[in-house]
Parts: structure tokens; C-alpha cells; sequence
């Protein structure tokens, strides 16, 4: 490719790429072209948005199958006309007021934990801040918000960690066939629950939406709407122990918790990219994109874009272009729990910046193979 053909950074703006089992996608990089393709329903459709990156052998399916497992569109992958009426009643389960109001109860037990890490720290023991800190603070949020009921935080978060692995990573039979055991068993808890739980279940039962339809809503919330938070949580924590500086602007109040917060979400989204299908033919940055192309929008690259980022690869806190990332999405899909990261987000930065500017990395996270989520599964640091 010749560089009048590459877009920013040496990215092309478009380019046709082939995933490991077989599929052909159009790669889209430039932040102007992700975006339109986010904010145009119509031409650029969700359908394709959970569809497993792997296509399950029948053996898999036929587990899903034991466990009546079925994802029918409601919000991420649906175009439909129902969406909008599953999303209302998801965005008032987290309206800003709701999530403002748990605030100081987060922020009392983030405080507890940071105090608890930092004895240990001082005892001259390594600490995990993913399993000691992050890893289960959004779904604790999460359950006060839509009344889910009392379930082991370990199985709600396997459960989550399988899903994200079996729709979106690459993956051998044997191994497809193990985690959709695992998300099929969950199923049956949800429905359960769809069945006879109050707050959003309830809400949405009395909207006269079908099982089906609550489970999905439940099925995506226990996915999107917690485990890419606490994946989130960790990347940043991460991301401050090298940002010696931004840790010192934060202690003498030169640097706002809220900058820190959208300066990681450009530069550590926990979504790195997501798909779109074209429902016509069109063109896209030049490019033609016949009906039926599979589109991989890269959102991480899309927050480096210089066009759009003064300094695109520097943790640079209120810099031109910081809050214009797209790791929440855009349009009519966009992120309805971006307000409730954001507050999650910033009380950990608050309350655990003192922690993290002493601190020295021993396991920096690992984030196994996947198409769009990062996982990150521990963070170990000491003294």
C-alpha cells in the first residue's frame, strides 16, 4: 500500500481484512468515518453486534440448546422497532440522578479497600488491585440499581468472562463447547429471575416485553454493563502507575479526576472495537461497502486519531479532543450506561490515586485474544 493510500498515523482509512476462521471485514480506523458509520442505524446496521466471532460447531449449539439459551435483539443488536421502548426503560433504571445518589456508598467502600490494600502494601506483600479493588465494584453498583437478586459475585463474573469469550474470541471446538455450558447454565438463572424479579425485570415485564426479551436485556447489562467497567477500572489503574505526573496533578488539584477519567477512556477503552453490517450498498471513505459487508469499527484507534487529539498517544488530561472518544459508541446505540462508568471511574481515581503513586508494577495485566474486550485478569503491585 502506498502512503497516498494510508490514512492517519499510517492506518489506511478503510481497509478489507480476513479474521482467522474465514470472514472478510471492512476495518474502519479514522474517528469521522467510525463515527458515521455508528450514527447512521439506517445504512450501518447492529444486527451482526453479539455474533460469535467463531461459528459454533453443532455440538455447542446443541448445549445452548439444553439450556434454552436465546439472544433475541434488544439492545446492542437490535435494529428494530422495539429498541428504543428496551432502551428507555434501561436508561431510567440508570439515570444519572440514581447513579449520582450511590456515589458516597461507593466511594465509602472503595476507601475501605484501598486502606486494607495499603496495610498490606506495608507489610512488604504484593497486592492484586484487579481482584482486591476493580474486578467487582460495577457489578455491586449494578445489582443496587436494577434490584438484581443476591447471586455469588464469582459466578456472575465467570458468567460475564464467558459470554465475552465465547461470542468474541477465536476459539477451538473443546473450548467452545465448555464456556457455552457455562453461559447456558447462567441462562436458566436469568430467567428465573426474568420471570419473578422486580426493578428492571419488572419494568420490563410490565411493558409487556416477552421472557425472551428480559432475558436478553439482563444477559447484555450482566456483560456490557459491568464487566467492561471493571475491565476498564483496572487498564486505568494501570495505565496512572506510569503517569507519575498525572498522579502529582491530582494529589495538588492541577489535574481534575474528570480529565483523568476521559483521557483513559480515550487511550484504555475496555471495547477496542465493534461491528456494523451494511444494509445497502454505499460507499464509506471512498470505499465501496456492497449489502451484507461485515464492518469492524476500531473505536481504540479512533481515540488516537490526530485530526481529532492534539497529542493523540500522550496522557495528556484536558487536552483539544480528549472527550472525543468514542468508547461508549455514538447514535442511537451509544453506551446507555456511559454516566454510570464515568462516576465509577472517578471515585476509584479519587480515592485510589494516593495508592497508586507508591507503588511499582510486579504483573502488569494480560489481556488474552479477543475482537473487541480486553479482560485484563490481575494487576500486582508492592512497595
Amino acid at each position: 500500500m502506498s502512503e497516498a493510500d494510508r490514512g492517519v498515523s499510517g492506518w489506511p482509512d478503510v481497509a478489507r481484512v480476513a479474521d482467522r476462521v474465514g470472514g472478510e471485514h471492512l476495518l474502519v480506523t479514522r474517528h469521522a468515518l467510525v463515527r458515521q458509520v455508528l450514527t447512521d442505524p439506517v445504512t450501518f446496521r447492529p444486527d451482526n453486534a453479539l455474533d460469535a466471532v467463531t461459528p459454533m460447531p453443532v455440538a455447542a449449539l446443541r448445549i445452548l440448546a439444553t439450556h434454552r439459551f436465546r439472544l433475541p435483539p434488544t439492545l446492542a443488536n437490535n435494529g428494530g422497532a422495539s429498541h428504543p421502548g428496551i432502551r428507555a426503560l434501561v436508561a431510567d433504571a440508570l439515570h444519572p440522578t440514581r447513579v449520582a445518589a450511590q456515589r458516597d456508598w461507593l466511594a465509602a467502600l472503595v476507601r475501605q479497600r484501598v486502606a486494607e490494600l495499603t496495610a498490606t502494601l506495608d507489610t512488604g506483600a504484593p497486592v492484586d488491585l484487579h481482584a482486591g479493588l476493580s474486578a467487582d465494584l460495577p457489578l455491586l453498583v449494578l445489582a443496587r440499581l436494577v434490584e438484581l437478586p443476591d447471586a455469588p459475585v464469582a459466578a456472575v463474573k465467570a458468567f460475564a468472562r464467558a459470554a465475552l469469550e465465547l461470542f468474541w474470541a477465536p476459539l477451538d471446538p473443546d473450548r467452545q463447547q465448555l464456556l457455552a455450558a457455562e453461559v447456558g447454565r447462567f441462562h436458566r438463572v436469568l430467567r428465573e429471575f426474568a420471570a419473578t424479579g422486580g426493578g428492571l425485570a419488572a419494568a420490563l415485564r410490565a411493558a409487556g416485553h416477552p421472557p425472551d426479551v428480559v432475558v436478553g436485556a439482563l444477559f447484555f447489562l450482566l456483560v456490557a454493563g459491568q464487566e467492561t467497567t471493571s475491565q476498564f477500572l483496572t487498564l486505568l489503574m494501570h495505565r496512572l502507575t506510569g503517569e507519575a505526573a498525572v498522579l502529582a496533578g491530582l494529589r495538588d488539584g492541577s489535574v481534575h479526576v474528570a480529565d483523568v477519567v476521559e483521557e483513559g477512556l480515550r487511550l484504555e477503552p475496555p471495547i477496542v472495537t465493534w461491528r456494523r453490517v451494511a444494509a445497502v450498498d454505499t460507499t464509506l471513505g471512498g470505499t465501496a461497502v456492497p449489502a451484507g459487508t461485515s464492518l469492524v469499527l476500531w473505536l481504540a484507534r479512533a481515540g488516537r486519531d490526530p485530526v481529532t487529539v492534539e497529542s493523540p498517544d500522550e496522557f495528556r488530561p484536558g487536552q483539544r479532543g480528549s472527550r472525543r472518544h468514542l468508547a461508549f459508541g455514538a447514535g442511537v446505540h451509544r453506551c446507555v450506561g456511559d454516566q454510570l462508568a464515568r462516576m465509577e471511574a472517578g471515585t476509584l481515581v479519587a480515592e485510589a490515586a494516593p495508592l497508586l503513586a507508591g507503588v511499582r508494577v510486579v504483573r502488569a495485566p494480560w489481556c488474552p485474544d479477543n475482537l473487541t474486550f480486553r479482560m485484563p485478569d490481575a494487576f500486582v503491585v508492592r512497595r
